[in-house]
Formats: C-alpha cells, sequence, structure tokens
C-alpha cells in the first residue's frame, strides 16, 4: 500500500471524497513528518499543529455532508509571504518576524474556501530576494536531495517540502524565476501563471509589475487542480484580469500530435551546464515520439533579461518597501533618539544584507539624473523582450528549454558574489519580464541532483502547458522520483 505521504492531490482527493481516508488522520500524518524533518531541513517558518487540525475536522464534517470538491481535506502550505488570518506573515525577514494578519491574500481566502488544510508556513527568501533561499532571517533551508546544497529560491520552502513529502503541494511566487527554479533544483513541478491570473491582495510586494502567485506540486495535474481555485478575477487588485477561469483539467490528456515546439536559441548557450542540456535533449525526445514537431527560434533581446530585470525589479521594490519604517507596523528600533534615528535604525536593523542591496540599487535608478538612463531604458528593452516573445509564438505553440543552468549548488558557494547569483535565473527572467505562464519540470537527474525542464506558453495558455506537461509526465517517472531518506 502507498504511504499517504507518497500520494498526489489527485489521489489524495479520490481517497477523501471515497472515505477510504480522512482528512484529520492524512493531517496528523503530515504533521508529524514536518515536526521530524524539519530540523534538517528548515522549510518551515511556522507550523500551525492546532489549526490545521481543526481546519480537518471541518473538511471532514463536509465531505460527510456529501460536498463533492476536488480540494476538500487536502492539506498544503503556503509561503509566508502570503497573509493569513489571525497567523505570523513575516516574509522571512526581522522587519515582520511579529506581524500577526489581520486577514487572509485572496489565494488564502479561496483555498481555504475550497477545503484546503493549512499545514504552516514555509521558509522564503527574505522579501521574496534571493534565488538560493539563503538570505532568510530565520536560515537557510536545505535541498533535500543534498543537504549540503541550497534548494533555490525565494521559493525554497516550499519547493523543499513538496519534494521531501512533507505536503502534497504549496503556494508560491515568481518574481524572476522564484517557483521555476526551486521547482528545477528540488525535482518538483512549479507553475507560474499568466500575469493578474492569480491576484496579488494580500501577497507582499517586493515588483509589482513582476510578481505573480504560482505552486508547487508533484505533478502538473495537481496544478491544474490547485490553480483552478485560485486563479480569477479579484477587485481588490488592480493587476486582476478579468476573464473566466477555464477548467484546466479538461484538457490534460489531448493528444500532442501536431504540437509545435519552439526550442529557444538563446536557452542553449555556453553558460548551460553539458549534463543539464543531455537531460533536455533527452525529454524533448519524449515529446516528439508523441507527434510534436521541434523548431528552433530565436528571442534576440533575451540575453539583456538579466540586467534590465535587475534595473526593473529593484527600482519597484525600493517604491513598495518604503512602507516599512519603524512608524506603523513591522521592526521598531530600541530608544530612538529622533525620527531619523528610528527611520535609520529600524530599517538598518530589520532589513537584511540583500534586502538592502535591492533597495539601495532601486533608490539609486530612480534619482534625478539617472531615471533616464537607467529605469527607463530598462522599461524598453523590456518590451522589446516582450515583442519577441509575441513574435515567436506566431511560428509555435510553447517554447521549451532549461529551467535553471545548472543543477543545485552548495550553500554559501555565491553568496559573497551577488552578480554570479543572479545569473542562475537567467532562463527564468524573460517569462516575468513579459507576463507569460510557464512550467518547469522535472526531466532527469546530473550526479544524483534534479532537473527541470522549462514550458513557456503565450498569454492564458496554461491549459496548454498542463497539457504538454502532463503527458510528459505519463511517459516518464522523474516527478515520481523521492530524496533518499525522504520516501
Amino acid at each position: 500500500m502507498t504511504a499517504l505521504h507518497e500520494l498526489s492531490v489527485a489521489e489524495l482527493s479520490k481517497a477523501l471524497r471515497t472515505r477510504t481516508l480522512s482528512s484529520v488522520e492524512l493531517t496528523r500524518a503530515l504533521l508529524a513528518r514536518i515536526v521530524q524533518h524539519q530540523q534538517g531541513l528548515n522549510a518551515f517558518i511556522s507550523v500551525l499543529h492546532d489549526a490545521a487540525l481543526a481546519e480537518a475536522e471541518r473538511a471532514d464534517a463536509r465531505l460527510l455532508a456529501g460536498e463533492a470538491g476536488a480540494l476538500i481535506g487536502v492539506p498544503i502550505a503556503h509561503k509566508d509571504i502570503y497573509c493569513t488570518s489571525g497567523q505570523k506573515t513575516t516574509c522571512g525577514s526581522r522587519m515582520l518576524a511579529d506581524f500577526v494578519s489581520p486577514y487572509d491574500a485572496t489565494v488564502v481566502e479561496r483555498l481555504r474556501a475550497a477545503g484546503v488544510v493549512t499545514l504552516g508556513k514555509t521558509n522564503m527568501d527574505e522579501f521574496a530576494m534571493g534565488s538560493s533561499n539563503e538570505t532568510s532571517y530565520y536560515g537557510p533551508v536545505r535541498n533535500p536531495w543534498d543537504l549540503t546544497r541550497v534548494p533555490g529560491g525565494s521559493s525554497g520552502g516550499s519547493a523543499a517540502a513538496v519534494a521531501a513529502r512533507l505536503t502534497p503541494a504549496a503556494t508560491a511566487t515568481d518574481t524572476g524565476g522564484s517557483i521555476r527554479q526551486p521547482a528545477a533544483l528540488c525535482g518538483v513541478t512549479g507553475l507560474k501563471p499568466t500575469y493578474g491570473r492569480v491576484s496579488r491582495f494580500g501577497m507582499i510586494a517586493f515588483a509589482s509589475s513582476l510578481d505573480q502567485g504560482g505552486l508547487l506540486t508533484r505533478t502538473a495535474e495537481d496544478s491544474a487542480l490547485l490553480l483552478a481555485a485560485m486563479a480569477g478575477f479579484d477587485e481588490r487588485d488592480s493587476t486582476s484580469v478579468e476573464l473566466p477561469v477555464p477548467d484546466y483539467s479538461a484538457t490534460l490528456e489531448q493528444p500532442l500530435k501536431g504540437l509545435k515546439i519552439g526550442l529557444v536559441k538563446e536557452f542553449f548557450d555556453s553558460g548551460l551546464d553539458g549534463e543539464n542540456e543531455q537531460r533536455i535533449r533527452a525529454a524533448l525526445e519524449v515529446l516528439r515520439e508523441q507527434g510534436t514537431t521541434l523548431k528552433e527560434v530565436s528571442l534576440p533581446n533575451l540575453p539583456l533579461s538579466v540586467p534590465t530585470y535587475y534595473v526593473v525589479a529593484p527600482a519597484e521594490c525600493s517604491s513598495n518597501l518604503a512602507r516599512f519604517d519603524g512608524v506603523r507596523y513591522g521592526y521598531r528600533c530600541d530608544n530612538p533618539r529622533d525620527l531619523l534615528d528610528l527611520y535609520q535604525r529600524s530599517r538598518g536593523e530589520g532589513f537584511g544584507a540583500e534586502v538592502k542591496r535591492r533597495i539601495m540599487t532601486g533608490t539609486y535608478v530612480l534619482s534625478a539624473g539617472y531615471y533616464d538612463a537607467y529605469y527607463l531604458k530598462a522599461q524598453r528593452v523590456r518590451a522589446l523582450i516582450s515583442a519577441d516573445f509575441a513574435r515567436a509564438f506566431h511560428e509555435v505553440d510553447v517554447l521549451i528549454g532549461p529551467t535553471t543552468p545548472t543543477p543545485a549548488f552548495e550553500l554559501g558557494a555565491k553568496t559573497g558574489d551577488p552578480v554570479t547569483m543572479y545569473l542562475n535565473d537567467i532562463y527564468t527572467i524573460g517569462a516575468n519580464l513579459a507576463g507569460l505562464p510557464a512550467i518547469s519540470v522535472p526531466c532527469g537527474f546530473v550526479q544524483g541532483l534534479p532537473v527541470g525542464l522549462q514550458i513557456i506558453g503565450a498569454h492564458f495558455a496554461e491549459p496548454k502547458l498542463f497539457n504538454v506537461a502532463h503527458r510528459y509526465q505519463q511517459e516518464t517517472d522523474w516527478h515520481r522520483r523521492a530524496p533518499p531518506g525522504f520516501a
């Protein structure tokens, strides 16, 4: 018999609805696993034992009363960037270490209404700024495939928790690759939806024009189930798109014959690890055997995505984080001499080094005399990158390539060199700049470490991404592999 922690969201949903399993039984089992492995992984910032069991009891009552929602009673975890009513929401920062949210983020609210059980809040890079989950005030998360290596960031806690079978799914956010990159490094499925598809209300802002809520799961099928509950228009979010939410599960099984796949020339560059490339090429053969056609396409401005992102994102974070000043809420220094001292020490003590670096960079590029030279120019390049993607989707249905240049690197290996760290997002940033949906799925291993295949679609093409990813996962078992010691 398959252990409870090995079951996917879809499998758990079936077991719960047929009453062969209770939500309380499942929640107890997963909470016990979290306690067992938390010290080694540091994947959670808070574990909501009592609240989770209370939610599980309510879910069982709903199921007993005949409700048939697909997610009723299914336990998940939330990245600690989503406000949760009555619970701490720290954003991985000392600045919000004691902040208890008075309301739920829309994502939390909608999933709660769908009947999910919240196991806890997952660890993350501070204010989602990082590619390795080493900037968290609560310490680094460790990769369950090798505890000496990073899980990726900023959603590393969510990715590690799903990979280690502590939760079947977790919410996450993606500003420049923060869902897909940890998904690749931890061997799970990571979805970044189209910008505006999922409400950002109650999701603490980093870079407002780039941030997008999404999911880390075992399978594309699981992501489709959860996105259906999360997505949709929200009048509280001015960037939310007013479009109907399709049944994402309806087209999962559609044959791929005739699908046109674009291979992004710029993804297969000198920075791509040779063994990573071999795994990507092997995955493409699996898709070719299902009747797809492959065509090389070029996105000539894509190599400019990293410098563009690291002008736009810090500029927006500089603006968004100005609210944390020691006056209204958040960390406040002790015994300030005057107002200026209050501001300086509260921000200096409350923010970590990476957050300060990005605030300073953003303030600089927005300052008088530099706005046109940096920020305005970056926005123009961003438009060129978006146009490259638009042209490509006139020729092909989806774009495919690697998610990351290499497998997971060792903890501490890149913390002293911010530019090298930033280059880990070189294949993921483009989709954020253009607001496109993208998904990363496991496609093999290099020296025992997972490798991710990235699939990018046109705006609101999530059904097509799920279809391609699901059909690939039906032909492979990489997504079913568990890290040694966590099976």
